[in-house]
């Protein structure tokens, strides 16, 4: 069995649980070390459990504790050999001795799991996704995606469940606060995924064994919990999907959620 926890999720901060029977991994530390900490424990775990944790992109809302966790809690850090380039400032705080690297599109071993890291459209050196298979199961997490072509659909398809992006809504992003450069940019092909695509992904991926998916990464300033259920809800409707045939929930931005076993 697979456990998964979004402890947070959002564009003020993303860290991610993912548990096997031997094996508790943290996906991103985009959050203090106390509020990791007590995510974790809110969840009955300890930082003092998990085995390694693993980055997508160096965005300071994935890596913003990634080096103090790893230093004081002495945990392995897996990530591409661009990433670590581009966050130097955390590598510094690392020992040598917990510096990985992996290859984006290849698989791994770590313990009793096998990854998969795939490449996604985003603004960063070399970000990615990741496929977690623990012989039975896989899930995935597929977030800051500036878009999503047949590739990543492929990446996608095995998996009974999914953290998607579902970032904004394009109309609140039209009249936002933001600097136009800014709205660009995120509505951009290496920006974030807008609710109705996450819909039409979410659609695509029900042929595919889809199971359960669990919308992720929501702009604070561009969105919110129930508009982007809502919109995916109507996009399944719209592609002739069984709206019953999935389970569909939201990752929230502050309050830690509930351990999802696959």
């Amino acid at each position: 069995m697979l456990k998964f926890c979004s402890l947070y999720s959002g564009s003020s901060g993303n860290c991610l649980y993912v548990g096997s029977n031997n094996t508790n991994i943290l996906i991103d530390c985009g959050k203090s070390c106390k509020k990791i900490c007590e995510g974790l424990e809110s969840i009955n775990s300890s930082i003092e459990n998990i085995d390694a944790i693993f980055v997508t992109h160096e965005h300071s809302d994935h890596i913003q504790s990634l080096g103090m966790i790893s230093k004081k809690f002495n945990i392995p850090v897996y990530a591409n050999l661009e990433t670590w380039n581009a966050m130097k400032n955390q590598k510094e705080k690392i020992s040598d001795k917990n510096i990985y690297y992996f290859k984006n599109d290849e698989d791994f071993t770590f313990k009793d799991l096998t990854i998969h890291p795939f490449s996604i459209p985003h603004d960063a050196a070399n970000p990615c996704g990741f496929n977690i298979h623990n012989g039975k199961r896989q899930l995935s997490i597929a977030t800051d995606l500036g878009h999503v072509d047949n590739n990543i659909i492929k990446k996608l398809e095995n998996s009974s469940f999914v953290l998607l992006e579902s970032n904004y809504e394009p109309e609140i992003l039209k009249i936002s606060r933001y600097p136009f450069q800014l709205k660009q940019r995120i509505a951009g092909p290496k920006g974030h995924l807008s609710n109705e695509t996450a819909g039409k992904i979410i659609s695509t991926l029900m042929k595919k064994n889809l199971k359960e998916v669990m919308l992720g990464h929501l702009s604070k300033e561009n969105n919110f919990p129930e508009l982007a259920y809502k919109t995916v809800v109507e996009q399944l409707i719209a592609n002739n999907s069984d709206i019953n045939s999935v389970k569909i929930s939201v990752a929230s931005r502050t309050t830690i959620g509930k351990i999802i076993n696959i």
